[in-house]
């Protein structure tokens, strides 16, 4: 993969949600839209850990590298209220190679052509519990490689620390937790 602006599309089979009963509604809570991104990354070969701590004690929903060792971070929204009052996720541009807004199918995604908003290096993904498709691609703003390196190690570290606790939890008293 060159470029994650040309991630793979399922084909019309395998996008195709499970049946559902006629009262059944479609997840759009975050996690949903986690799922779904995360479902669209994993056909890319972008991994990812949801709530990752950075450094400047902020919580990526979602961050990852790709196949070529880049970072990426993911900000969800699945409220107007939650997109329109968040101040803070322009701190989590120093910490990846690309930033994107992850969105809830019914959220109003106008807000995001402002220059409030960054649209010039903020890619827009639209998803839901099943799939998640790339609006807009995030462009790739290189972080410095001491930074990458530093990023991509914590990002192992916690993902290690992580499978470690979930097969045996009496792990989960030793080292140190996600920072």
């Amino acid at each position: 993969m060159t470029d994650t602006s040309a991630l793979a599309r399922p084909s019309p089979e395998d996008a195709a949600p499970p049946p559902r009963a006629a009262n059944d509604t479609l997840p759009c809570d975050a996690l949903g839209v986690a799922r779904g991104i995360r479902r669209l990354f994993a056909r890319n070969d972008i991994w990812c850990l949801p709530e990752m701590p950075l450094r400047n004690s902020r919580r990526a929903d979602l961050m990852g590298v790709d196949a070529k060792g880049r970072v990426v971070i993911v900000e969800i929204k699945v409220q107007r209220a939650d997109l329109l009052g968040d101040g803070k996720w322009s701190d989590y541009l120093d910490h990846c190679d690309r930033f994107y807004w992850g969105l809830a199918p019914h959220l109003d995604r106008s807000v995001l052509e402002s220059d409030a908003y960054m649209p010039d290096c903020c890619g827009v993904i639209v998803g839901d519990a099943y799939d998640a498709e790339i609006l807009r691609p995030a462009p790739s703003i290189p972080l410095a490689a001491a930074r990458r390196k530093v990023e991509i190690e914590r990002l192992s570290r916690a993902a290690m620390r992580r499978l470690t606790i979930g097969a045996d939890d009496e792990c989960s008293q030793w080292g140190v937790a996600e920072r």
